[in-house]
């Protein structure tokens, strides 16, 4: 994508004027010196009077020459720097990019104490000398600063991916137009913030490390490395006992927008994003945090937190897995079709069902709560669910409106920030006051959506941290 200049249209310009002031001084010399020569010559001390001419004539030559040669090889005007070393392009003077002495050149980073934003970008660029350099030079143009860059080979092309630092009043659409014009193709903008100023590979480091604490945290880890994206696990087999047929191959499938990756714990994972193709770079590390995954197997923190209900009774709040089904189908029986129906909003009997699918790290975190004698009391879950974020509680009917509830829904809050979600809903009925008013107690903005009897109530996080409640003093489910 560079322009080939010719040796010749890169000479200097000849300025035929100046060669006509220096023919016509040349001849205003001789004449002169003839005219000293015959004034000097007719006179006694004429040979003493040439010599000295010529003397004072050749010290002034010797002067002209130091000056010229002193000013005339000033410095070369800077260019903009390329990544790929492309530096065989000469400057125009007219360009915008090379400014005159004493003005701002638009080429130019921000100005310290100038308001800027960041913004994550994304372009496909042909894989050609100079592709890179254009862009470089369409971002100073409009005083953009380069902290991060990306490459991700392609068969046709490459997609180069950056992290920009520009002024607060660039408009998108000027950015876009600009990218375009340099050269780039499906070109992808969205603002950025600081968590993004981490280089890719300790970012890389940091999830899989994540990954091998806790095997819930796959879903996310993939979300955080791929971007904007929705994430959907699809069990091997439903809640009813069928087969869903949705395995995939060891290998994976990529299909522009979509990859498909086998679960460690069976079934697939499905990751979609809108419009923007996933590149087998992308691909490549999805898989080998899958990979990761799986050589590590099921494993859950077993950290635990007791606490002292207002009666004096002690409960255990920790994470609950799989090894917990029978401890769970044991407080179902204990619990009144009422509560059931409260929680599941279907029919009874299929509360068990669920159980297998809710306690599975991969759709989620589990909370439970037990008491001193190990009997499980309580299970609170936040799921995910696409780009969204579920909470739902289940506390015992001998173990309600103890604060148990909110409790729970505290802490599964605190999660849900920790993990980056920017709301969560509780599905609930209206006349579930308690799950209503733990909703409320946590002081978030909240948002009630009520259809046939159905309540939605959504609360926005925007990274606000949840209230620390007083223990047990809210009306809890």
């Amino acid at each position: 994508m560079t322009d080939v200049t010719s040796a010749k249209s890169a000479r200097r310009p000849h300025h035929w004027r100046r060669d006509l002031i220096e023919l016509a001084a040349l001849f205003t010399a001789v004449a002169v010196a003839d005219a000293i020569a015959n004034l000097i010559g007719h006179q006694p001390d004429g040979p003493y009077l040439l010599i000295a001419s010529a003397v004072a004539l050749t010290a002034t030559a010797a002067f002209h020459t130091w000056w010229a040669r002193k000013h005339s090889h000033a410095p070369p005007p800077s260019t903009a720097g390329t990544h790929d070393g492309d530096l065989s392009q000469p400057v125009d003077p007219s360009h915008p990019s090379v400014a005159a002495p004493g003005a701002t050149a638009t080429g130019d980073p921000a100005l310290p104490g100038e308001d800027t934003v960041l913004w994550r970008m994304r372009t496909t660029v042909r894989d050609a000398p100079g592709s890179l350099a254009a862009l470089c030079i369409a971002l100073a143009r409009h005083r953009i600063d380069i902290l991060t860059l990306q490459t991700h080979p392609l068969a046709q092309g490459t997609v180069d991916e950056f992290l920009l630092r520009a002024p607060a009043q660039l408009q998108v659409q000027q950015l876009s137009r600009a990218i375009s014009a340099a050269g780039g193709s499906s070109t992808w903008i969205e603002r950025a913030d600081t968590h993004d100023l981490v280089d890719a590979p300790t970012r890389v480091l940091g999830l899989a490390t994540r990954t091998a604490l806790d095997a819930a945290e796959l879903p996310l880890a993939l979300r955080q490395l791929l971007g904007r994206c929705t994430i959907h696990s699809l069990p091997a087999v439903s809640v009813t006992g069928r087969a869903t047929g949705g395995t995939a191959p060891v290998e994976g499938v990529l299909e522009e927008t979509a990859m498909r990756l086998r679960d460690p714990s069976g079934g697939t994972i499905t990751v979609e994003r809108p419009y923007l193709p996933f590149t087998p770079t992308e691909f490549a590390r999805a898989r080998a945090l899958v990979e990761l995954d799986a050589r590590l197997g099921p494993r859950v923190p077993r950290s635990e937190h007791v606490l002292t209900l207002p009666e004096g009774n002690e409960i255990t709040v920790r994470r609950a897995d799989h090894n917990d089904l029978a401890a769970a189908r044991a407080m179902h029986d204990r619990c009144s079709e009422q509560t059931l129906r409260l929680r599941y909003h279907g029919p009874v009997r299929d509360a068990d069902r669920y159980l297998d699918h809710l306690l599975s790290p991969r759709f989620g975190r589990t909370l439970t709560v037990q008491t001193a004698s190990g009997r499980m009391v309580a299970l609170g879950h936040l799921l995910w669910d696409g780009d969204e974020t579920e909470v739902a509680l289940l506390v015992e009917d001998d173990w309600q409106r103890r604060g148990i509830g909110s409790e729970l829904l505290r802490r599964l809050v605190a999660l849900a920030i920790e993990a980056g979600c920017e709301s969560v809903y509780a599905v609930t009925q209206a006349s579930n006051t308690g799950m209503v008013a733990a909703m409320r107690a946590l002081s978030l903005p909240l948002d009630y959506q009520i259809e046939e009897g159905t309540l939605v109530i959504t609360a926005r996080l925007d990274a606000t941290p949840v209230r620390s409640l007083p223990p047990y003093e809210q009306a809890g489910h």
